[in-house]
């Protein structure tokens, strides 16, 4: 087994180059981004994380609480959805990929190979970030060691 891979900080500071090494948190984090910009996902996505920084922690919220924690970002009731369903699949499903479990779809995958492991050289991303930071890790990769 390699070393861990971290991936390196980019000039584009997502939020995926924090949370990288904890994959369940990234991808909260991706279903909180979906159809909704970052500057109004971004304090939604810390404030819930404060709240609910464990998988464990979400199954055992309330359903009022996580919808207020998704307030504004639009389609509240189907996020809470993904949510819950995303996390009891990220704890109790045998997962090799996030697209295997309940709502997380390309964009989610795409962050988990680039950020969570070292596969960032076999993703095609279609989100303009996703694509500005495998382009940035491919300029730079000789000067990164990567």
């Amino acid at each position: 087994m390699g070393k861990q891979w971290i991936p390196p900080r980019s000039p584009y500071a997502l939020i995926q180059e924090d949370l990288f090494h904890n994959p369940w948190q990234l991808l909260i984090a991706t279903i909180f981004l979906t159809k909704v910009t970052a500057k109004l996902a971004l304090p939604k996505i810390h404030e819930f994380l404060q709240k609910w920084p464990k998988p464990e922690n979400v199954m055992q919220a309330d359903s009022e609480d996580l919808l207020c924690s998704v307030e504004s970002l639009g389609l509240e009731n189907t996020r809470v959805k993904t949510i819950k369903g995303f996390t009891a699949d990220f704890l109790n499903k045998n997962w090799t990929y996030p697209i295997e479990l309940y709502g997380i779809g390309k964009y989610g995958n795409d962050s988990y190979r680039l950020f969570c492991v070292n596969e960032w050289k076999c993703v095609q991303p279609d989100d303009i970030l996703l694509s500005k930071y495998k382009d940035w890790l491919t300029q730079n990769e000789k000067i990164l060691g990567l």
